[in-house]
């Protein structure tokens, strides 16, 4: 071949590079400085909020918040400078709670200090006066101005990060507190400009979008897939639409809570053990309002536990709240806005829920009814959310959380229900109510990605189907537990007519176990693909036993949704190569070394299938690293996988690709498969070789991708 790739030794001595090319400074992305430049002072480098939280058990928004006022730029310089002024800020007027006592000495010798605590109000009916604590400083009973209370009435329910100037004077009256407060300022945005806000959205592309509000919430997007950024972003939704009820269950690590604690000034983390009817809704003793009548979110921790002890009047309340806004107060009632979000542990896997029970197994029993859960908008499928490791955490830019949060919350007015009815309707026969936790998870992620209302047909398809999945995934649960309840057939039409079926991703991966007890309504229901294609090995009782060749193999396109599981070359592959003698595999990106361990697994599965007498020639086309260091260690990489596969009697020949970005295989029995991907279809391991991916492929979740099977002439 003209364009034979020398992989010998000498060319590899050769195309060594005289010297290691010195450490690159890490600069700025394009994307990051187009952040800067269309939102001056409002975004803020992540990674400085661990550069000076030092050991002050402060939410991210409080830091941010100081970040915002000195560190809101680009220029290094500016940023150090404004790191060391809030080091200086926290370390001055932070109150520790073990300091407690050096800072009230403070105030008692300058006669006024400024502090940084968590400040809760009271009213005091006897005296009738408003009274604040200060949870770190460890003072009650300061007196509090009608008008502050009036203005900031969130101190009367659960507490606000406050930057105050307190006072000291001593009274010979020991019923008289030491203590005043002169100013009282809540860490939190004062205004913002909405317009301009819209107005620089429209400069950016959707995915450089989704990128700022990913990098927003702390996470690096590079390690994200986009199905994995969405299910972070529906994080955000009950912070932007109003009344939306959200579950997430899920392993340990995921950061299911980290959002709704640390993310935005207008949520409350609460523990689901911790709550009251009085505390959650009124108390009808004294006429004080709950939780829902102050926050936007209320979101409760630690939500799983099938022995939990609940309050049945409690989960009664909440049904009614959750269904119709409302609840009631004696004879009286009132209606509040907050959305309400449960996260919880599972213990055990998909599979093993679905083939036992249901996905929402681990809920204490009050709240394992279907009456309860078919209230429910949306459910995240926890177990599809990478345990957070350290590298996730994003160093670009992104908005300061007290800004963007200022940002949703000015949207919880607004609905965007109904803009995909310009190109889809649903199915006729979805009910009122799942109709309803479609629309609303809709409206939220337009809200969230197109706050502009400039979004093509195709993306708005890809929100509406994320909607309805996550509403079928909590409404077919809910047909396992109520045999009362009508099957309902998830899907949409396009205005030609067109229905296009929404399926679970787990639906996808284990069908068998999915549609357990409900025999015959998924084939009736959605394509035969769905049941008649990979993963066989995954979903059948044999587990992962090898694939038998078919008579009739499959021909046409085959999507594969992000993060599936039950995926590898020896389903997806083998059953095409087997019998070849002669395969060319075109992939221009065999560079890496997780692309050439792909390559080699692939090799594998060739070598173990054919007759040990026989020979297999593979034919790589690919593309040469530019950068001669790294060109250097993928000739050394492809060397070895050559001389191994050598021994095992397929003879492998790489030249270069001229075929551009296009990645297929063709075999000389008649097949010509189109990879969209590529073999690069696994999506990182993080475990090494303690993590069970790195054994079976099938254990290994996929992205996004395609392939087409073509039968060609022999």
């Amino acid at each position: 071949m003209s364009d034979h790739i020398d992989l010998t030794e000498a060319a590899l001595i050769e195309q060594a590079p005289d010297e290691s090319p010195a450490d690159a400074v890490a600069e700025p992305t394009a994307l990051d400085r187009k952040i800067n430049a269309h939102f001056p002072g409002a975004v803020v480098r992540k990674d400085l909020v661990k550069a000076v939280k030092g050991n002050a058990i402060v939410p991210s928004y409080v830091l941010e918040y100081l970040l915002g006022q000195f560190a809101a730029t680009d220029d290094e310089a500016t940023i150090q400078e404004g790191i060391e002024k809030v080091r200086r800020i926290l370390a001055e007027h932070y109150v520790h709670r073990n300091e407690s006592e050096l800072v009230k000495s403070k105030i008692r010798e300058k006669g006024r200090f400024r502090i940084i605590d968590r400040v809760s109000v009271t009213l005091n009916e006897k005296d009738d006066v408003y009274q604040a604590s200060f949870a770190n400083l460890g003072i009650s009973g300061v007196l509090v101005e009608p008008s502050t209370v009036n203005a900031n009435q969130k101190l009367l329910v659960g507490g606000v990060w406050c930057l105050c100037d307190i006072e000291y004077y001593h009274s010979d009256d020991a019923r008289v507190v030491p203590w005043i407060l002169g100013r009282l300022q809540p860490i939190q945005m004062s205004n913002f400009d909405y317009a301009g806000y819209l107005n620089a959205r429209a400069e950016f592309t959707t995915d450089e979008w989704i990128d700022l509000l990913v990098q927003s919430i702390g996470f690096n997007p590079e390690l994200f897939g986009r199905r994995a950024k969405l299910l972070q972003l529906i994080r955000l939704i009950p912070f932007v639409e109003r009344n939306y009820n959200l579950v997430e269950l899920g392993p340990k690590g995921t950061g299911k809570s980290h959002i709704y604690s640390e993310f935005s000034p207008h949520g409350m983390l609460i523990s689901g053990g911790e709550i009251t009817v009085p505390k959650l809704f009124v108390n009808n003793a004294n006429g004080k309002l709950g939780l829902v009548g102050y926050w936007d979110v209320v979101a409760f921790d630690e939500f799983a536990g099938k022995k939990k002890r609940t309050d049945k009047a409690l989960v009664d309340i909440m049904k009614n709240y959750m269904a119709n806004k409302s609840f009631s107060r004696g004879v009286e009632t009132l209606g509040a806005e907050a959305s309400m979000v449960f996260v919880g542990n599972t213990s055990h896997t998909v599979p093993y829920m679905l083939k036992h029970s249901d996905l929402f197994d681990e809920l204490p029993e009050s709240y394992h009814d279907s009456a309860y859960l078919d209230r429910l908008h949306f459910y995240i499928p926890g177990w599809e959310v990478d345990t957070i490791r350290g590298e996730m955490f994003s160093s670009g830019y992104g908005f300061v959380v007290d800004y963007i949060a200022e940002v949703l919350k000015s949207m919880r007015n607004l609905d965007y229900s109904d803009r995909y009815q310009r190109y889809f309707t649903l199915g006729s026969d979805i009910s009122t109510r799942d109709r309803d936790g479609i629309h609303k998870t809709f409206s939220g992620l337009m809200k969230l990605l197109y706050p502009h209302e400039q979004a093509t047909a195709e993306e708005i398809e890809e929100v509406l189907r994320f909607a309805i999945e996550g509403r079928k995934r909590v409404k077919d649960q809910i047909l396992r537990m109520d045999d009362t309840m009508a099957a309902v057939k998830f899907g949409y039409k396009s205005l030609a007519g067109e229905w296009t079926a929404v399926t679970t991703l787990e639906e996808d991966e284990y069908p068998g176990h999915y549609h357990r007890g409900r025999p015959g309504a998924a084939r009736d229901e959605y394509p035969a693909v769905l049941f008649d294609s990979m993963p066989v090995a995954a979903d059948s009782e044999a587990a992962v036993g090898p694939v038998p060749v078919q008579e009739e193999l499959f021909q046409g396109q085959r999507d594969f949704v992000e993060n599936q599981r039950g995926i590898s070359y020896e389903s997806l592959l083998m059953p095409y190569l087997r019998g070849a003698t002669e395969i060319e595999l075109h992939d221009p990106y065999i560079r890496m070394s997780h692309q050439g361990r792909n390559l080699v697994e692939l090799l594998a599965l060739i070598a173990s299938a054919k007759d040990p007498a026989d020979e297999v020639t593979f034919k790589l086309f690919t593309l040469l690293e530019s950068d001669l260091e790294y060109q250097n260690k993928q000739l050394q990489m492809l060397n070895q996988i050559v001389q191994g596969a050598d021994q095992q009697g397929i003879k492998v020949e790489v030249a270069k690709d001229p075929g551009g970005h296009d990645r297929w295989i063709r075999t000389n029995n008649g097949w010509r498969i189109n990879l969209g991907r590529g073999l690069d279809i696994f999506q990182k391991q993080e475990g090494g070789w303690f993590d069970f991916g790195s054994t079976r492929q099938e254990f290994r979740q996929v992205r996004g991708f395609g392939v087409t099977y073509i039968r060609e002439a022999e």
